[in-house]
């Protein structure tokens, strides 16, 4: 997984921008103690409230790691703190904020 830099850092699937993968732009934000790059100030926002509305759904304190994957039209993640594990589907406004966001916990189809 990339995005990892140690045990204490949030591993994340991308190499790019924290939520999209981008490898343009030059956004630098702090998430929970992350310094993350972000390809733009929309996909930094985007990410923020992910991440608060996640440890807002499930309780945690603290993701030790997220996979996104899908597109602007609409997103998946799994999520992991500890031996806790949740998948949500998600997608977002024009103005960052989420517009959908629901658990789903089922397996991914393979």
């Amino acid at each position: 997984m990339h995005g990892w830099s140690g045990p204490d850092s949030l591993k994340r699937n991308y190499d790019g921008c924290a939520i999209c993968n981008s490898s343009w732009g030059n956004v630098w934000e702090d998430v929970d103690g992350e310094h993350l790059f972000f390809c733009c100030d929309l996909c930094a926002a985007q990410y923020r409230g992910l991440i608060d509305r996640i440890k807002q759904e499930t309780g945690w304190g603290r993701i030790d790691s997220i996979e996104i994957a899908g597109d602007r039209r609409g997103r998946t993640c799994t999520v992991a703190a500890g031996d806790s594990h949740a998948r949500f589907l998600f997608a977002f406004n024009s103005d960052g904020r989420l517009l959908r966001f629901q658990r789903n916990d089922r397996p991914a189809a393979v």
